[in-house]
């Protein structure tokens, strides 16, 4: 019946146009579903060996081994060549506090990784296992009714015979029957379809709250490493402007750009070569000690650099007051 379908050489039962919507949009989710769970899983784990590997321990032992996050092995080897370099040099010490915050980094991600999976994964898992199985199911289950529904239906067309004929009828009224009863079981599923996209509607939330918390909790750990090693650097930028640089470069440079390159000035006050600047504070900062001033997003203050003093920060002055400021939080005006 199948082949006569294809050749045109039979007639076709067809289901209703909201029947035919309904099929359309389960179609759709399917599709979708599975490529937002497969993006997800990528952004969850980016190594497709891990990936494999975490599969078929599921498969075996029902849980994956918990294994070091890319940030926690960063961590740990920065960690290590800190206390290598001595914890006590600049760059040593550096280099411990960004492994330790590293490390931070990479429980933070291990707690993302472990709250999506349970809010957001496993709900659309279970949807393509569960429901889209069941559904593709009942509709394979439909096409054989409607295949011998049709059978049936050429049968009567072919009865010329009245003994022949009462059969067939009694035949298509039975097909019929079965293919309606399954037709509306096999709508019920589908129209079960909104009801999965309030479920995933939800889940969603639930994934974008875990991205929020996660993205949150990485600026406070960075933020706070980068006011360790802006202190760091304003350490040792004091202890450098007592001893200068005699290197026969560095004296080169002295002799053409004047004293103020070999520290004989100030390093707190506006040397004549400095040029002052307006600037625009982008977000709000806390000084870390007192050689730092505080900021508030919006305002506008004057800045100039200052031999001596790491290319990342700027001093700032306002209102008589005079402190450093890291430059990531300003937009330079003039």
């Amino acid at each position: 019946m199948f082949t006569e379908e294809k050749l045109g050489q039979a007639e076709r039962t067809e289901l209703d146009v909201h029947f035919e919507n309904l099929v359309t949009r389960a179609e759709a989710t399917r599709i979708n579903t599975e490529r937002i769970l497969k993006q997800t899983e990528y952004l969850l784990q980016p190594n497709p060996n891990a990936r494999i590997e975490d599969y078929f321990f599921e498969k075996i032992e029902g849980k994956a081994p918990p294994r070091m996050t890319n940030l926690e092995c960063l961590g740990h080897y920065m960690v290590e060549a800190g206390c290598e370099f001595g914890p006590g040099t600049p760059y040593g010490s550096a280099l411990v506090s960004a492994g330790e915050t590293e490390k931070a980094l990479g429980v933070v991600e291990r707690e993302f990784v472990q709250n999506v999976a349970h809010a957001f994964l496993v709900p659309l898992g279970n949807f393509l296992n569960g429901d889209c199985k069941t559904i593709a199911k009942e509709r394979k289950l439909l096409e054989s009714k409607r295949l011998d529904l049709d059978t049936c239906k050429s049968r009567l067309r072919k009865a010329h015979v009245a003994e022949i004929r009462a059969t067939a009828e009694m035949d298509v009224h039975k097909a019929e029957t079965e293919f309606e009863r399954q037709a509306e079981i096999t709508r019920l599923l589908m129209e079960g379809i909104s009801s999965t996209h309030v479920n995933h509607h939800r889940c969603l939330k639930d994934f974008v709250d875990s991205q929020t918390t996660y993205f949150a909790k990485c600026y406070q750990h960075m933020l706070q490493l980068q006011k360790q090693l802006g202190s760091m650097s304003t350490s040792q930028a004091t202890k450098d402007t007592t001893m200068p640089d005699l290197s026969p470069l560095a004296l080169t440079s002295a002799i053409q750009k004047g004293p103020a390159v070999l520290g004989l000035e100030s390093s707190m006050s506006v040397s004549p070569g400095a040029c002052a600047r307006r600037a625009r504070v982008l977000y709000d900062y806390d000084a870390a000690d007192v050689s730092e001033m505080s900021l508030l997003a919006d305002e506008v203050i004057m800045v100039y650099s200052l031999p001596g003093v790491d290319y990342d920060w700027l001093m700032a002055e306002k209102a008589g007051q005079r402190g450093k400021v890291p430059v990531t939080y300003l937009e330079l005006l003039n």
